[in-house]
């Protein structure tokens, strides 16, 4: 008797196991009844927390590192590496485990069973359909006859000017995938959600290396962390090409020299990918320490959801949202959306019973800033926490009639970088071609032959927006030559194209002081003539403008090798001169009417009272009031 009921009492412990082990492998039951409780936080959100251990921590024990808001003893393993939890075998736990989640290939298992209205946003957002870039590159080599197309750098084929995306561009967007352990670096490219979130500490790093140098056979005992403290490393990799934005906020101009040029020359840097620049101004916010992302929050980095087509219809910040002109646009601490009250927690922030500034284009939060009970506004800095109070337009700027609709990027950007005499040329035979998009080495390659990098103030071009016109700088987007006939495979193919194109150009070298009111109106390359010496002669009472380029004239427009327009000329208006639709070059009636200015210029200081009633009262007014000694140019009508 004592038998029968030892034998019935293990077959029920072993039927028990067995119910306990079928539920806790389904990760619907687990989630919601065994392992799982809720914990609210007061901003409303609620998160998963772990009770019962997963077979994970068995062998990685005592393992630390984490943020605070991803610690296993919240989340566990399972819900980022994925895996099977129930099993205490090294094989069958790793089956389905994914190393290195946050790629947007797997995103949706991992990093958005938690945020899938981030996910939603970043997988709609121009940082990972590039479709701006697509739809330029497919313009000019007249794949499409628009540059406002809609496109996704996935869905890209093997055209002349898919192939050239993929030789040199297709590096750069959030689906590329991360493949390999470490931090993010200069040569970082893509990683998804890792792209922005994650950090190595120091003791991590070492860990890693330990790692892998036993053959993974010692443990880490440090987990790098995903959080919500990005630096500029995180943007540089991508964000240090094209308009090179994060090298100029540094105060780095890009040079074609290598670095034997440079030995013992302290005002060089060389970066991780042995690219040379040369030191220049830095951006006065760089300066001050603030980092990218005190200015371009979540809700530009990620997106909003909406797709756009091209960067700077998806930027909503500007600079009157810190530097305002009477009072800033303001929202309380109680009116800030989930996300943003997120951040708000994660950075510890204590400023509840303040106003917080609000970008005025989409009202989005800058949740590190905050205007005191004096009206005074500030901002936290987020790589160190340093208050940086926040000045209003100077009386000048708020005062000016003249200049209402020019950007400030136009006058406090001190300089931007320049590149000309770019030759783009398809190489059948090269061997070590490399698809950046598949990530495979192919024969063949498309190779950019760059004549010269340099630098300048901006050029100026007009953006027109439903009635609205608006200066903002400009940059020599594309003036080079493609030869699509070395793509074709057809013998004495002869197709090359030539393009002049400049882009808008918001060039993050921004300076307190402004650049002065010559370097504008009689400045040449002001103006898209290109570099030279622009002359205001006087002779016989009359004045005329001369212009000496100081590069040679293409012979394929007949203008100077890094013009946008010809001086003093109409603008052909059949010839496509801008990377975008909504963005040209001044007109011949502009170009005089600056220039009128540039004339009065030569004779009245910035500060004299002439030129600041031209500011506040417009020129008409004060023309009207000149003196016989004033010599204008004879065609300045």
């Amino acid at each position: 008797m004592e038998n029968k009921k030892y034998l019935i009492g293990i077959f029920a412990l072993v039927l028990l196991l067995f119910v306990a082990l079928f539920y806790v492998r389904n990760k619907s039951f687990f989630s919601e009844n065994v392992g799982y409780e809720n914990v609210s936080y007061e901003n409303g959100s609620t998160d998963i927390k772990v009770s019962n251990s997963e077979s994970c921590l068995q062998c990685h024990q005592n393992t630390k590192g984490y943020s605070n808001y991803h610690d296993p003893e919240l989340i566990g393993c399972a819900s980022c590496h994925l895996g099977n939890t129930t099993s205490l075998d090294k094989d069958e736990a790793h089956k389905g485990m994914i190393l290195i989640p946050g790629n947007l290939s797997d995103a949706k298992e991992t990093c958005g069973t938690c945020h899938p209205n981030e996910l939603n946003k970043v997988n709609a957002s121009l940082m990972t359909t590039n479709s701006g870039i697509v739809a330029v590159d497919k313009f000019i080599f007249g794949e499409a006859n628009h540059q406002d197309y809609h496109y996704h750098i996935k869905d890209i084929k093997k055209s002349a000017a898919d192939k050239h995306l993929r030789d040199l561009c297709a590096n750069c967007h959030l689906g590329a995938e991360k493949t390999s352990y470490g931090e993010i670096n200069q040569l970082s490219r893509g990683g998804g959600c890792n792209a922005c979130h994650l950090n190595y500490s120091e003791a991590s790093k070492k860990d890693l290396n330990i790692f892998l140098a036993s053959n993974k056979k010692v443990l880490p005992g440090f987990h790098p962390s995903t959080d919500i403290f990005v630096n500029d490393t995180h943007c540089f990799g991508c964000h240090s090409r094209s308009s090179r934005i994060s090298t100029n906020y540094m105060g780095l101009q890009e040079t074609l020299l290598n670095e034997d040029d440079i030995k013992n020359k302290s005002d060089y840097k060389v970066l991780e990918d042995k690219r040379v620049y040369k030191y220049l101004e830095e951006d006065v916010h760089h300066a001050k320490g603030l980092l990218c992302i005190d200015c371009h929050s979540s809700h530009e980095v990620m997106g909003d959801g909406k797709q756009y087509l091209h960067a700077e219809q998806a930027v909503k910040i500007q600079c009157i949202d810190c530097h305002y002109k009477e009072t800033p646009n303001t929202i309380p601490y109680d009116s800030l959306d989930t996300e943003s009250r997120l951040v708000f927690l994660h950075r510890d922030y204590k400023h509840r019973d303040k106003q917080i500034i609000a970008v005025k284009k989409d009202n989005h939060p800058l949740v590190n800033t905050y205007v005191d009970s004096l009206g005074k506004a500030f901002l936290i800095g987020k790589k160190e926490g340093a208050i940086h109070p926040l000045k209003k337009q100077s009386v000048v700027c708020s005062r000016d009639h003249a200049h209402k609709n020019v950007s400030c990027a136009s006058c406090h950007s001190s300089w931007t970088p320049k590149c000309i005499g770019c030759h783009n040329q398809f190489d059948k035979d090269e061997p070590n071609g490399f698809d950046l998009l598949d990530k495979m080495n192919v024969k063949g390659q498309w190779k950019e032959y760059v004549a010269e990098f340099s630098h300048s103030q901006p050029a100026m071009g007009v953006r027109e927006n439903n009635d609205e016109r608006t200066i903002e700088p400009a940059i020599p987007g594309m003036i080079l030559t493609i030869d699509k006939g070395s793509y074709s495979n057809k013998e004495n193919d002869k197709d090359v194209t030539f393009h002049r194109l400049y882009a808008p150009n918001s060039p993050h070298t921004t300076t307190k002081s402004v650049r002065d009111c010559k370097s504008c109106h009689a400045s040449a390359s002001s103006l898209g003539y290109g570099n030279g010496e622009l002359v205001y002669n006087i002779k016989d009472n009359e004045g005329r403008w001369v212009f000496t380029p100081e590069y040679a004239l293409n012979s394929n427009d007949n203008l100077p090798e890094d013009a946008w327009i010809p001086f003093l000329k109409d603008v052909n208006k059949n010839v496509v001169n801008s990377t975008r639709s909504d963005f040209r070059p001044f007109t011949l009636m502009e170009q005089k009417r600056l220039l009128l200015v540039g004339a009065c210029l030569q004779c009245h200081k910035d500060d004299s009272n002439a030129m600041k009633q031209s500011l506040e009262f417009g020129l008409k007014v004060v023309l009207k009031n000149i003196s016989n000694d004033c010599v204008l140019p004879i065609d300045h009508k």
